[in-house]
Order: structure tokens, then sequence, then C-alpha cells
């Protein structure tokens, strides 16, 4: 087998329809467009959404609520999850770039420890938000807190 040689699978191409090429071609004259009318002319193009002269839906729908640009959605962690997780993925500091590296969290995420449980290992926290709660139930377990 040679370059020359290759051609597709028997059915894989498909000949393009040729329209409005003459009478004979079947496709002639209005070329599939029907008869006159904005459609018809060239440069025709609908713009998304659009409705035919009703009121589009993105119109008719009302309008709710407001989404602050400012507000920091935290990815949280309960003090009652941490055991678990250093001792599943193997974890000697809880920062947020050990947490990317095992999947945890994405790149741009902010981590915020919660205390709801009880955490028993001793060890350094480097993280972007913390409650009092959890922080003074860290420093009791003998760990570290370092705000980023």
């Amino acid at each position: 087998m040679n370059l020359h040689n290759l051609k597709p699978a028997e059915g894989a191409t498909h000949k393009t329809k040729r329209i409005g090429r003459g009478e004979g071609s079947g496709h002639g004259g209005t070329a599939t467009k029907g008869t006159k009318g904005q459609q018809a002319r060239t440069g025709h193009k609908t713009k998304i959404g659009h409705e035919g002269g009703q009121m589009p839906i993105q119109r008719r729908m009302p309008k709710r609520g407001f989404i602050s640009p400012n507000k920091v959605t935290y990815k949280v962690f309960n003090l009652g999850q941490l055991d678990f997780l250093i001792e599943k993925y193997n974890i000697s500091e809880f920062t947020p770039d050990i947490l990317y590296i095992n999947g945890l969290i994405n790149r741009t995420d902010v981590v915020k420890i919660l205390s709801s449980g009880e955490l028993k290992t001793k060890m350094a926290f480097k993280v972007n938000a913390i409650s009092a709660k959890a922080k003074a139930a860290i420093e009791a377990a003998g760990g570290s807190v370092e705000l980023v």
C-alpha cells in the first residue's frame, strides 16, 4: 500500500448538494429557498433566540436576585473530616498546595476550616480562613495555625 493508493472507506464520504446550479440539477431557480422575502436574499442569518417577532423568552422572563461580584466562596473542611483526610492521603502539613496535589480542591479555591467534629492529630495548618472555635481546637490538640 502506498500513499497514492489510499482512499476513504466505502460510504465514508458524501457528495455535497450543489444548489442553484441550473434547472437540470433539480435545485435551480430559487435554489431551495422558496420565493422572495428576507430569507431568500444573500447574507441572511437570524440571531440566536429570534422568535419571529414574538417577545423572546429572555425578555419575557422576570429578573430575580443579585450576585455580588465581591463574594468569596470557601472550600470548607470540618475538624471531623481532617483526621480521615490526613490518614487517607498521608498529609504531613495541611496547605492549599497539598490539597490541590491530592485532588481535594481546585487551584483557585479558598480554604476555610470550621469547628464541627473533633481533631485528634497534631498538625500545622496553613489556610485562608478559620473559625475561632476551630483554631482553639487545633491549638488544644498541639497543632499550629497560619493564615495565608
